[in-house]
């Protein structure tokens, strides 16, 4: 390997990057754009619920009880006048939730009975099991408050003091964020590389290049070099926006931020640069990356939806995903700090599947035209 071929090679490719507003774009704007689309658009957090409150009843246990459900934090509260006006704000998804109170509500629970019926919208089943928690929180809380001021026999009350680990604030942009940056190296990585020969092959400029004594390590390593950098600097970049700008904490190091960056980069350019050996169109190329891996980070890397959660076969499925052991990655450096034995398990993972795709692009790569 002769070294200032190389650096003649990668600096050739350099002035095409500078030169090409596309990589540029791809490589600072996009991430930027799609880390604040994901990390506040993909929003997990259950406040300010719009529940309707039909309060058929006018004594004072029953305005208690509004009264309780509206200091709820995480309820938005609307009153309604008819059942009528329930079932069309219920249909129209302009609430997502109702409690109704029946006229004989205080007079009952005079007796020592109290029935109130609690409907979801079922078409969202995830914020139909909110409602239905904080509604029966709010419902516990009032039950306590009456036996307080009544001096009813209530149950012993149990002291839960909850505390969330890694994430104090339970905020999910802390969560989400990481795994979003998980996705756009993989698209700055693989995109960018996946373009690079097809490039090539297109101008015209391939049989030049391989008719000069380049040899096949110079002429990937030309290929990798440049287009590593540009993703270290995009990872730089979509560190302090998260930092900075999203307020999302950062707990672990940044050398080893660098590091596990480093191994994802060698998978997601070895992809990229096997799919550009194989495709002789940038067009092709681009549509292959983005299908072989934005798709499969976005959906089975545990960014969004819960491996744990997944059908027997894709958990199986995502082990072959680099994303998978990056974005778990990301998310224990933000949340966690260093967590030897998961870090090493998931350096060891993408340093197996980076010599996988670099050797498969070694394999593909040929000296000839044909």
């Amino acid at each position: 390997m002769n070294s200032r071929r190389l650096l003649a090679l990668c600096r050739k490719e350099s002035y095409q990057i500078v030169r090409d507003p596309s990589s540029i774009l791809i490589a600072f704007i996009l991430p930027v754009a799609l880390l604040f689309i994901l990390g506040y658009a993909v929003n997990l957090d259950s406040a300010h619920i719009r529940l309707g409150l039909l309060n058929q009843d006018g004594g004072g246990a029953a305005r208690r009880l509004a009264a309780t459900l509206r200091a709820t934090p995480a309820l938005a509260v609307q009153p309604l006048s008819s059942r009528a006006e329930l079932e069309s704000k219920l249909s129209r998804g302009e609430i997502r939730g109702a409690v109704v109170v029946p006229n004989d509500f205080s007079r009952q629970w005079q007796r020592g009975q109290g029935v109130i019926q609690l409907l979801t919208d079922g078409a969202e089943p995830n914020t139909a099991n909110f409602v239905a928690a904080y509604a029966q929180g709010a419902w516990l809380r009032w039950l306590q408050a009456e036996g307080d001021e009544s001096a009813r026999p209530m149950p012993p009350a149990i002291d839960i003091r909850q505390r969330f680990w890694f994430n104090p604030s339970a905020e999910s942009p802390n969560f989400l964020v990481p795994g979003t940056i998980a996705i756009v190296m993989t698209i700055v990585g693989a995109l960018l590389s996946s373009l690079v020969v097809a490039r090539e092959w297109e101008r015209g400029t391939m049989e030049a290049l391989l008719a000069t004594p380049v040899s096949r390590a110079e002429l990937l390593l030309s290929k990798i070099l440049p287009y590593y950098a540009l993703g270290i600097a995009a990872m730089l970049l979509c560190l302090l926006v998260a930092v900075f700008v999203m307020g999302v904490p950062f707990r672990g190091p940044v050398w080893l931020l660098w590091l596990m960056s480093s191994l994802f980069l060698a998978n997601a350019l070895g992809m990229g640069l096997f799919l550009s050996t194989v495709m002789r169109t940038q067009f092709d190329a681009a549509q292959a990356a983005l299908t072989a891996g934005y798709l499969p980070a976005l959906m089975l890397s545990g960014f969004v939806f819960e491996i744990s959660s997944m059908p027997e076969l894709l958990q199986w499925l995502t082990r072959i995903l680099p994303a998978r052991y990056f974005a778990s990655t990301l998310q224990t450096l933000f949340q966690a700090g260093v967590v030897p034995g998961l870090l090493w398990f998931n350096a060891a993972s993408l340093t197996l599947l980076g010599a996988f795709w670099l050797g498969q692009t070694v394999r593909k790569t040929r000296r000839t035209l044909d």
